[in-house]
């Protein structure tokens, strides 16, 4: 069997976070009815932008230095995507250490344009500290946390492979 070329990778990549995104919408907070937190929002917004970069690097299919822009863009994406992740696991174990009311996060994330655009997807306000659902024990912050470091490895490896032309 051959293995994966780099633009195999980069579109399985650019899938694969557009399907946490859709997930969280249509299935957590469509079907479920929970509501997004600031984090979360944020979180949406580097699953989307790493997807766009990695689906981006596939139909470009760069090769030289344009593979190691695209690598850096997407665990750009991906590391701040964890960080916001890991941040709110803290937070759902440490709720103590969060703010109460309306945070700034919130009050910024639903001013901006693309909460009014498409307020089902951008519009914050759930609590950052809850854990409504799990998966396998793990919260929505966890599984975002290891889709993020996931998602990187695969930029990784894909920017490892020969060019495919």
């Amino acid at each position: 069997m051959a293995a994966m070329k780099s633009h195999h990778l980069h579109l399985a990549a650019g899938l694969g976070g557009l399907l946490f995104v859709v997930f969280a919408v249509f299935y957590l907070q469509e079907k479920l009815g929970l509501l997004p937190c600031p984090l979360c929002v944020i979180q949406r917004i580097f699953f989307i932008l790493f997807s766009l970069t990695a689906l981006a690097a596939a139909f470009h299919r760069p090769a030289g230095t344009g593979r190691w822009l695209y690598l850096g863009l997407l665990d750009l994406w991906a590391t701040l995507g964890a960080a916001v992740a890991a941040w709110q696991v803290y937070l759902t174990y440490h709720p103590q250490a969060a703010e109460c009311g309306i945070s700034p996060e919130e009050r910024f994330l639903n001013g901006l344009p693309l909460a009014k655009w498409w307020p089902a997807m951008f519009e914050a306000n759930g609590d950052c500290t809850k854990v409504d659902w799990t998966f396998l024990g793990l919260s929505v912050p966890e599984l975002s946390l290891i889709a993020f470091v996931l998602l990187s490895a695969i930029a990784v490896v894909a920017a490892l492979r020969p060019a495919s032309r």
